[in-house]
């Protein structure tokens, strides 16, 4: 299985998507910042959860 995911790169998309949100007058700036912060912390718990080390349990018991 191959795993292609760049939380970096999503991370990247979803602030420029607010931003142009943002700019466009869609959102307020309180609106961007409280979409900014629930952004930034669902970007930490990816990061906890991709940053794990791989186990293969079974094999060496």
């Amino acid at each position: 299985m191959t795993y292609n995911f760049d939380p970096d790169r999503w991370y990247e998309n979803e602030i420029a998507y607010l931003k142009d949100k943002l700019k466009s007058g869609i959102i307020s700036k309180k609106d961007f910042k409280k979409a900014a912060e629930k952004l930034d912390k669902r970007y930490e718990e990816m990061w906890k959860r991709l940053d794990g080390t791989y186990l293969i349990h079974g094999i060496f018991d």
